[in-house]
């Protein structure tokens, strides 16, 4: 099984490539809509604007080939920081609708007298895991993840959500609905905490090939 990474013009992919050369997962960088539609797993990275991810997607011809393979045949996909931010129906960032494939919408973190937060919300932080999943399992009691982000989802029903970070209140770190999954850090910056998760969605990848 190959995992296939997303390259619309603002993501990690080489960073994304070499994790999962450290996993033994052998991997490719999916450029045009055939390599989308050939793919048998998804990872879908992203850094900065949400509008400016919507718009890259659809100016390479992306959306449709992926609601094919994510929606109709229901293939794996991860989606890393800005990625699964796109999953959600909207952000406040910008006007462009999201994918819609989890329900919520994402708003940016505002520091308030009893919550004096640093806005981006940057660095180290622990997962507190609300809904057991196998994207999650296994990681071990110091598990720690790298964050880089000024927005987050809000509205996502209990049950998508699988983690929650505290950062002035606790809000999703990672979500999934079937086999859309997504986490709002850089696993690819997370050293042996995001070499684990990794490994782990490679496994849930390879269940759902043998369907």
């Amino acid at each position: 099984m190959t995992m296939s990474i997303i390259d619309y013009g603002i993501g990690n992919v080489g960073s994304i490539a070499n994790m999962l050369k450290r996993v033994n997962v052998p991997s490719t960088i999916a450029k045009t809509a055939d390599d989308i539609l050939a793919a048998t797993s998804l990872i879908l990275p992203g850094v900065g604007a949400f509008d400016r991810g919507m718009e890259n997607l659809a100016e390479r011809g992306f959306i449709e080939p992926l609601t094919e393979k994510v929606i109709n045949q229901r293939t794996p996909i991860l989606g890393l920081c800005l990625g699964m931010q796109l999953f959600a129906e909207s952000s406040e960032e910008g006007k462009r609708h999201g994918l819609g494939w989890i329900t919520g919408r994402c708003v940016r973190f505002v520091p308030t007298a009893e919550a004096p937060i640093k806005v981006p919300h940057m660095g180290w932080n622990r997962l507190e895991v609300v809904n057991e999943h196998p994207l999650v399992a296994d990681l071990g009691p110091d598990q720690r993840f790298y964050f880089v982000h000024g927005y987050h989802l809000v509205g996502v029903p209990f049950d998508q959500q699988v983690a929650l970070v505290m950062h002035g209140s606790r809000v999703p770190a990672v979500v999934a609905s079937g086999n859309v999954m997504g986490v709002q850090f850089h696993p690819e910056k997370s050293h042996r905490y995001g070499v684990k998760l990794m490994s782990n969605f490679a496994e849930i990848a390879g269940a759902f090939a043998s369907r």
